[in-house]
């Protein structure tokens, strides 16, 4: 295990909210980077998407969603047996997309603007299907407010990735494909800052988990 990633992380986030919560999230992060052999650890700012011309505007920066409030989401969703296809829409490096192999989804796509992290989530998916090749894995480099809800998503995963410009065009979206494909669709959401634009479109919470105060999760359904 290389120390210097975590170190970096562990300061980054004791600098930004405090210590405590800097060292719940570095052990977990440790622990899960080991039990699912990733590499997905760390803070990114984006500024190497601007410099490239890449709009930014609209998202947050990259940092990926800590394993104690994942796995919770997950042991969760698990619980419904009609869950066929997982979308993690704002993939980053694929962490969510490999826990959701590990929890039993056999179908799994991300999205996310950024090729550089599409094709960290591609290395992650490789890996991942060189022990399990019964898991299909499709990342997608498309910006999330023109992406096209697959009529066989049941569950789709998101880390806050974006402001509520874009919150609102996916919701919109998931909107369409229910109406053309009619299913139960849940939403797990880490960070649920905008979790009201859901509320408001007839979205109701059926599980929500929250620790240290900061960190926070929920599922939302609509059927």
């Amino acid at each position: 295990m290389k120390l210097l990633p975590y170190l970096h992380y562990f300061f980054y986030i004791a600098w930004h909210w405090n210590p405590l919560i800097a060292l719940f999230i570095i052990y977990y992060e440790i622990v899960g980077e080991k039990k699912y052999n990733i590499n997905t650890i760390g803070a990114h700012e984006l500024k190497s998407l601007e410099e490239k011309g890449i709009d930014i505007s609209h998202a947050t920066m990259y940092m990926p969603v800590n394993y104690y409030i994942l796995e919770h989401l997950m042991r969760e969703i698990v619980k419904y047996a009609n869950n066929k296809t997982f979308l993690d829409i704002g993939c980053g490096k694929g962490r969510p997309m490999i826990v959701a192999a590990y929890y039993g989804f056999e179908e799994i796509v991300g999205v996310d603007f950024s090729k550089e992290f599409c094709e960290d989530a591609t290395n992650a998916a490789n890996l991942f299907k060189e022990k399990n090749p019964a898991v299909n894995f499709s990342i997608i480099n498309n910006d999330a407010f023109y992406f096209e809800i697959p009529e066989n998503v049941t569950a789709i995963f998101l880390f806050n990735p974006f402001d509520d410009v874009i919150m609102n065009g996916v919701i919109s979206n998931i909107l369409k494909s229910q109406q053309q494909y009619p299913r139960t669709i849940r939403v797990l959401y880490a960070n649920p800052q905008y979790k009201n634009l859901f509320l408001n479109k007839e979205f109701k919470e059926i599980y929500h988990i929250k620790k240290l105060k900061c960190l926070e999760g929920a599922i939302l359904e609509r059927g």
